[in-house]
């Protein structure tokens, strides 16, 4: 008999920050998978321009912008999933973004607007999602974690602490929920070449230190994400909660690489 608990039919799943980079590698990856997928965020033409991908992949989708700053825009991101596919079973929350500085003198605004988009648009989604999958008692979320979670990288303080707060945050609504049939985990990616980083990572010291710490001597392409996060929305990770999931290529697991 084949294994077909790592299969997502008959599920549907929402990607927040679903339309570009790791989001919305995840959200095609879950579409294959067998779910029902919407990637939403905040630009209604990236939205627009996942969705025609999803259905190309013979995936059913629904075009719904969001903001993780904005609660009644999730809210409204839930409710129009609910009017289409009457259930949510996964939330993939990966809205976030970062600024370099040093900490002396790193502006309280932008500190802020860190935290609010990272940490608490984190929070805003597993709450305004979370409520309907505790009223199902069944659930899968899926947060997104960092390096920075356990190790710091120099001048992004706020992101760092923002990352580490997701952890945190991950934990415990694991503990609170997970009685009740809601598995909470997240990923932590390592260094993933993206559009908006390939210049970071192939011209300057510092994307030379990060190839020389990952003891693959390699960056991540952002397809090799979406196993992990296929096993955390499936069945087979239904005794998995409260994990962070590092997919780094041995990045934490580094010391002396010469």
């Amino acid at each position: 008999m084949p294994y077909d608990k790592l299969s997502l039919k008959n599920r549907t799943a929402v990607v927040i920050g679903g339309t570009t980079g790791i989001g919305r590698a995840l959200a095609l990856g879950l579409a294959e998978a067998g779910a029902s997928v919407v990637a939403s965020a905040r630009r209604a033409n990236e939205v627009e321009n996942v969705a025609k991908e999803l259905e190309q992949r013979g995936a059913r989708t629904l075009r719904q912008v969001a903001d993780v700053t904005d609660r009644g825009s999730l809210q409204r991101l839930l409710d129009k999933t609910l009017e289409q596919f009457d259930q949510v079973d996964i939330l993939v929350n990966c809205a976030g973004f970062t600024k370099r500085g040093p900490t002396l003198d790193f502006a309280e605004q932008d500190w802020n607007a860190i935290f609010d988009c990272n940490l608490n648009g984190t929070l805003r989604g597993c709450q305004v999602f979370g409520r309907h999958m505790l009223e199902r008692g069944y659930g899968r979320i899926i947060n997104i974690a960092s390096l920075s979670t356990y190790v710091a990288l120099l001048e992004v303080a706020a992101y760092g602490a923002s990352k580490a707060a997701v952890g945190a945050l991950t934990k415990s609504l694991a503990v609170e929920w997970g009685p009740r049939g809601v598995c909470v985990n997240a990923i932590a990616p390592g260094v993933f070449r993206t559009s908006l980083n390939s210049a970071l990572l192939d011209g300057t010291e510092r994307g030379r230190e990060l190839k020389l710490r990952t003891p693959m001597r390699r960056f991540g392409d952002v397809e090799e994400l979406v196993g992990a996060g296929i096993f955390l929305a499936s069945e087979a990770a239904s005794f998995v909660n409260g994990e962070i999931l590092t997919v780094d290529g041995g990045f934490l697991a580094s010391g002396v690489n010469q």
